[in-house]
């Protein structure tokens, strides 16, 4: 399997994680010539905007590792612009939060990092 199909794979399961948690997908893969994000949903009264990291083992680092400030910044802005091209107020309630999956094992940070 790719690493793109394999990557598929684990943001269905990702999405699955977090209905289970409460949360409400409401776009997967959003794209635009900016970046992309690759699960945006509602909980607990935010717009989350969702990174999803994974990794079969550790010998090419933790999932958390990949997360670095250019991807950070790319998120950012591509959730910036999800919130124009939707219309929504730059003052709705958003959070970033990361689906971290090693080998199996899931794991949930809400508020990985500040943005917006």
């Amino acid at each position: 399997m790719n690493n793109r199909a394999v990557g598929t794979q684990f943001e269905q399961e990702a999405a699955k994680f977090l209905i289970d948690k409460g949360y409400q997908i409401l776009e997967r893969n959003f794209r635009c010539k900016i970046g992309e994000i690759d699960l945006i949903a509602k909980a607990e009264g935010y717009l989350c905007f969702i990174e999803v990291k994974y990794r079969s083992g550790i010998s090419k680092g933790y999932p958390a590792e990949a997360i670095n400030m250019n991807k950070i910044r790319r998120i950012t802005r591509t959730a910036q612009f999800y919130l124009l091209s939707h219309k929504l107020s730059q003052e709705t309630p958003c959070r970033f939060d990361a689906v971290l999956i090693l080998d199996h094992e899931f794991s949930l940070i809400q508020n990985a990092f500040d943005g917006i």
